[in-house]
């Protein structure tokens, strides 16, 4: 049966769908608070790739700190049960030039669709009740990892939310089992990087002093 009817009911469209969709409609800058209309009720787990995405990106020393934000303010809500995503009125208006966000999807995208080849709804291991935040504090704890000023500690942990965020859009169990692996990883890699960070501090201090 073809992806886009069941039941004779269409499915929502895949969040690269959403997104080429955007971009290619755009005709000026586009704002967070488009985006997030735009995913409707799937804005949580849509959300979540899409800041995830943008730290997935090389971008300048400092910037995580900045989209690591959303990231936690959003599964943040997971955990605490809401149904709506809100953004604090700063965030809701940050924008992007049309260009900059072409150039940013057209990047993003097919990456995108690549994995979306691969994820259908199977092996659910969650209730609905729950799962949302489950996924909540895994991003939670992973966004705030994405916050830390460790050099390259970002890049997994951001992987890490955006999986997690495709295995909700579909109810994908398996994606969501290696979301979690990919989580485990992240944390042992942010301890490995922190701990050869300050050694290398320390043993600097003491060679200069």
């Amino acid at each position: 049966m073809p992806r886009d009817m069941v039941d004779k009911e269409p499915l929502p469209p895949r969040l690269s769908q959403v997104f080429q969709s955007l971009a290619n409609n755009a005709d000026g800058p586009v704002t967070v608070r488009q985006i997030r209309d735009a995913l409707g009720d799937r804005s949580f787990a849509a959300l979540l790739v899409f800041f995830a995405a943008f730290n997935l990106l090389p971008l300048p020393p400092g910037t995580t700190l900045v989209l690591g934000l959303p990231l936690m303010i959003v599964s943040a809500q997971m955990v605490w049960g809401k149904k709506i995503a809100w953004l604090p009125e700063l965030i809701l208006a940050r924008s992007v030039q049309a260009e900059q966000f072409r150039a940013l999807t057209e990047r993003f995208i097919p990456r995108l669709i690549k994995v979306e080849r691969f994820i259908k709804p199977r092996f659910w291991p969650l209730p609905d009740r729950y799962d949302e935040r489950v996924i909540g504090l895994l991003a939670l704890l992973m966004g705030t990892l994405v916050t830390l000023p460790i050099p390259l500690g970002n890049w997994f942990p951001a992987l890490t939310i955006a999986l997690a965020g495709l295995a909700l859009s579909e109810r994908d169990g398996v994606l969501l089992g290696i979301a979690g692996v990919m989580g485990v990883f992240s944390i042992v890699l942010i301890v490995v990087l922190a701990g050869t960070v300050t050694y290398a501090f320390h043993a600097a201090s003491a060679w200069f002093w």
